[in-house]
């Protein structure tokens, strides 16, 4: 066996002998228990970057531990392939999306078959196929006859110079990303609905089911669902017929409500407009504010501004008449549009009031406020918290929690309001005015107005001949021939939905076609389904904690109620990894700290970069990457001559090499060992318990990669050990294998070449997975810190087990310690029981 490391030609061969062998291909077995692992699928829009190869490379780990551990384990992959990117390129370029996208693709694929991922690419999907995106049509179709999918007229972001509609992450401090001086403005467009919103209960309830996942995560989704439970109370507005309802969490403020906010979109707006003494002026002034409002509609700080509409409204509770205002904070996707300002006790109120010179009036005091007959004078900021109620009538000297209830109920008995529950979560608007994504399933019929294409009709295929410019309408309005149809209920003309999906439907149900992905009689195989769900371990960024991770737990309650699953929640487990950051900001090709795993690969070999992204940093943090760093990485060269020499037998160790597998797998009796072989032994089982134990849930894999290493270091100091016959051959040689299996879960092509050199015939992950011995693991002796006065002064090994008597003995003998006594005496000597003696002295 050649001792010198070539990765290169190591790398080739076995990926051609798992790729003959269909090493990763699993198949549905009942009788075996099944692992699902994923990562979430990369978006085709040039090469493999070094965050995709940390995630592939956490879930590959975990994919062959626990093919060695017995499982029937499912890893699959596949592309996110439609999408804004491929189309901007293909504007630029003149070319259609397809070609950028399927050459990526292609790209992609033989990276990561470069790196040696264990994925059964049997499984692989595209969701730019027709074969794929028809399902998307499918489950639109079924969300449709449910109610769940609906149109209306909705707020776009739209840039005036490009002529369309732009996403929320292409407006950039307000402009247009293309055209940066180019202000966003707010455009009302019919556009398509899924109903989310009535899932956000389920999606918040179900979040009990959700124990493995970051507790980040869930935070975030549930303030992104936003659950208020609260008060609707109605206000009368003499200029209008019909009351004006605001919607509160706090209801047991309302005595301090000095104004009315209404959003700039409110319906009831144009009404009071009309009726002003100078509907002109005040139509400039709500159209001001309502241009501010689309900035903080995309995310933008706010100034927060807003304008007197003349009318006022009256409170049901206490009878006072307040100005009714139109704010640029308050949204209309927000309970009813409308809120009551209460500046003494709401931060925001109080600095828009504060601005505006609207009355500010105290109604809540501390609990523990000894005079609650009053509260006189200007507070100096707002009051949030819950309190006891002053200045409120006949609800004065209550608690919050009273006033809430009691208040609450009084509203529903005298009619003029009621309790609720609000979300903030809204409607997922899928209508995008794209190109590169799935037909919309719609047909308009002058006769018989919106109708839905028969099952029976799709997919809808994209047509190839659109000219996409990037500007005006939607790109497939201007092709004729697809736009052109015949109404499926009258059979008269009729034309096509000309908006695409939002690509955030297509990652919202793929991982259910990896099980079965040539099925064409439904868009999943229930009976795979079953077997193979739920996910046991998903992988991916945070910066996907609340759309696509929502949308995908929204997606499996509907595909429940309409019969496909039997389950609520598709993975059991989460985890987000950090990002890859080159000179302490992420890697981007705008900033140039791109790192190339094609190039890292050709230079290093594929193992080594997936040793370095796993040892660099815990998973869960950002990784900070260093050419420096990579570069040092020389452990494979040892691991790889320190095996091949024993495995060949060149080492001058005896029988090394023909050292049977049963001599070498038998199990061993800390008496049966001398010395040196217990030393060798307790790190090989040290190593497997803390690997075993990482798999299992700590995910510590960069002291995982440091423990194997240190398990090399100890290898290799007692190589001598092995020469002289005080370590037999078969010792050696279980410690050495063990240390091949452990790596082989971080640099799978090494681990198989040393594997088959030691005589074995199947790759390493057909191995079962090595048990540790605690006994064997045990330490023989401990190292035990010496304090004097609380500061380290020398430390001690003992045996284990040593009582404290002499452990006080021997720390008081230690020489550094002695020295720094001085032949004081100690007052004290405390043993903290085999771990730490602190000496007490004057």
């Amino acid at each position: 066996m050649d001792l010198n490391y070539d990765p290169q030609k190591i790398e080739a061969k076995w990926q051609k002998r798992w790729a003959e062998a269909k090493l990763f291909a699993s198949e549905v077995d009942p009788g075996r228990k099944k692992y699902y692992v994923l990562e979430m699928l990369p978006y085709p829009s040039g090469d493999i970057h070094m965050g995709h190869v940390r995630n592939y490379s956490i879930g590959d780990a975990l994919a062959r531990y626990m093919w060695m551990k017995g499982f029937n384990v499912i890893h699959p992959i596949g592309w996110d392939a439609f999408g804004l990117p491929a189309e901007n390129a293909a504007i630029q370029h003149q070319r259609h999306p397809s070609e950028f996208t399927f050459s990526y693709i292609d790209r992609m694929r033989e990276q990561l078959k470069r790196i040696g991922f264990s994925y059964d690419w049997r499984r692989e999907i595209a969701t730019c196929l027709p074969e794929y995106y028809r399902w998307n049509q499918w489950f639109f179709l079924k969300m449709y006859e449910r109610g769940l999918a609906y149109r209306k007229k909705s707020r776009v972001n739209w840039c005036p110079k490009c002529e369309t509609v732009l996403a929320n992450e292409q407006v950039v401090d307000g402009c247009c990303w293309r055209h940066e001086s180019t202000p966003v403005v707010e455009r009302e467009l019919e556009q398509w609905f899924l109903k989310t919103r009535a899932y956000a209960e389920q999606l918040l309830e179900d979040m009990k089911q959700l124990v493995r996942w970051p507790e980040r995560v869930l935070v975030m989704q549930q303030n992104w669902i936003g659950k208020s439970v609260g008060t609707e109370v109605d206000f009368r507005v003499a200029e209008l017929e019909d009351p004006l309802r605001i919607f509160t969490t706090r209801v047991d403020t309302i005595f301090g409500c000095t104004a009315l906010f209404l959003a700039p979109e409110h319906p009831v707006v144009e009404r009071l407009i009309a009726r002003s003494k100078s509907p002109e002026k005040l139509r400039v002034e709500v159209e001001r504010v309502k241009a501010s409002a689309v900035r903080a509609w995309v995310g933008v700080n706010l100034e927060k501004q807003g304008v007197d509409t003349g009318s006022r409204a009256r409170n049901p509770y206490n009878g006072e008449s307040v100005p009714v205002w139109v704010a640029n904070f308050v949204l209309m996707e927000y309970g009813t549009g409308a809120v009551m300002a209460v500046p003494a006790h709401d931060q925001r109120d109080f600095e828009f009031c504060s601005a505006y010179g609207l009355p500010i009036r105290t109604v809540i005091v501390p609990k523990d406020a000894t005079d609650i007959g009053a509260a006189s004078g200007t507070p100096t900021d707002a009051f949030v918290e819950y309190g006891r109620l002053v200045n409120s009538g006949p609800y004065t000297g209550l608690t919050s929690e009273q006033a809430i209830e009691r208040m609450t109920r009084d509203a529903e008995a005298q009619g003029f309001g009621k309790g609720t529950v609000q979300y903030r979560i809204k409607d997922w608007g899928i209508s995008r005015q794209r190109y590169w994504g799935t037909p919309i399933p719609i047909v308009y019929c002058g006769a018989c107005g919106i109708v839905p294409v028969p099952e029976a009709d799709l997919p809808v295929v994209l047509p190839s001949n659109v000219k996409l410019t990037g500007q005006g309408q939607s790109p497939l309005a201007g092709a004729p021939e697809f736009v052109q149809t015949r109404c499926p209920k009258c059979g008269g003309a009729a034309r096509r939905e000309t908006d695409t999906m939002d690509t955030f439907v297509d990652s919202s149900w793929y991982f259910y076609r990896y099980t079965d992905p040539k099925i064409s009689t439904a868009p999943i195989n229930k009976a795979a389904v079953e077997y193979w769900f739920p996910v046991d371990q998903y992988i991916g960024g945070i910066e996907h904690a609340i759309l696509h991770l929502i949308y995908m737990r929204f997606f499996t309650k509907v595909m429940r109620d309409i019969g496909l699953v039997s389950f609520s929640e598709p993975v059991a487990r989460l985890f987000t990894q950090g990002m890859v950051i080159k000179d302490s900001v992420k890697m981007s090709k705008s900033k140039g700290n791109v790192v190339d795993p094609t190039e890292m690969c050709a230079k290093y070999g594929a193992d080594t970069v997936r040793v370095y992204v796993l040892f660099a940093a815990p998973p869960e943090k950002d990784l900070d990457w260093s050419d420096a760093g990579i570069e040092g990485m020389r452990f494979l060269h040892k691991v790889y001559r320190l095996v091949a020499r024993h495995a060949a037998g060149s080492a001058g160790v005896p029988g090394s090499a023909g050292v049977s597998p049963v001599d070498a797998h038998r199990k061993w009796s800390p008496a049966d060992l001398s010395p040196d072989e217990r030393r060798l032994l307790r790190k090989t089982h040290q190593t497997l318990q803390h690997v075993t134990e990482d798999m299992e849930g700590r995910w510590h894999f960069n002291t995982d990669v440091a423990m194997i290493m240190e398990l090399l270091n100890e290898c290799s100091d007692l190589d001598g050990a092995a020469e002289a016959g005080r370590i037999r051959p078969e010792v050696f040689r279980n410690a050495l294998e063990r240390l091949v299996l452990m790596l082989s879960l971080f640099a799978p092509h090494i681990a198989d070449e040393l594997w088959e050199a030691l005589g074995h015939i199947e790759p390493a992950i057909r191995a079962p997975w090595p048990g540790f011995d605690p006994a064997l693991a045990a330490e023989e002796e401990l190292e035990i810190p010496v304090q004097v006065n609380g500061k380290l002064r020398g430390r001690i090994r003992v045996a284990v087990g040593t009582g404290k008597e002499e452990i006080q003995r021997r720390a008081l003998a230690e020489e550094k310690v002695k020295q720094y006594l001085n032949g004081r005496q100690p007052v004290d000597v405390i043993v903290v029981s085999q771990k730490l003696v602190n000496i007490v002295v004057k």
